[in-house]
């Protein structure tokens, strides 16, 4: 499975406007995203590309992502946001994490710590840690600084309900 890297860093007239350009230089704004939780599967290549990339799928499609952001609209904030992963050097099984906060040391130390702590709880050993961070500045309009690890998109017609709820009177 290939999972894209990529990042955004936005800013807007709200914080709101700022992650969605954001998510625009991210290339993944025009999907519904679903969070997942932080583990890669088996065969699994992790890239980061400096542009963003094409997730396929259509407009509004579900999109499965791990997403790191952070937004404010304090003058002379910094938001931080970064991912990163771990993986098993023979199977490619991993683990992911994300991270906000507000320097890029702090970012980058929590996704260390957290990465030896998940490896830890598994007692397994792993590649040495890749990460990717990203950081704004807001001076005079709301910033968002945003990483996102793009698993795949999903159409909203391949699931079609496989039962129907009862009609509640």
């Amino acid at each position: 499975m290939l999972i894209q890297v990529s990042e955004g860093a936005g800013t807007g007239p709200t914080e709101l406007s700022a992650f969605d350009q954001a998510l625009v230089k991210a290339g993944v704004a025009n999907y519904n995203l679903i969070y997942l939780s932080s583990v890669l599967p088996p065969d699994s290549e992790v890239v980061f590309s400096g542009k963003p990339q094409n997730p396929g799928g259509n407009w509004g499609d579900r999109l499965y992502v791990v997403m790191a952001q952070k937004r404010t609209s304090q003058r002379n904030q910094e938001v931080w946001a970064g991912i990163g992963w771990i993986q098993d050097s023979e199977t490619k099984q991993g683990l992911l994490v994300e991270h906000e906060g507000h320097s890029e040391a702090e970012v980058r130390a929590d996704i260390q710590s957290s990465l030896k702590a998940l490896a830890n709880n598994r007692r397994r050993e792993f590649s040495e840690p890749q990460m990717h961070v990203v950081g704004a500045k807001c001076h005079d309009f709301p910033v968002c600084a945003l990483v996102v690890a793009v698993f795949e998109p999903a159409s909203w017609q391949s699931n079609k309900p496989r039962f129907k709820l009862p009609l509640i009177k």
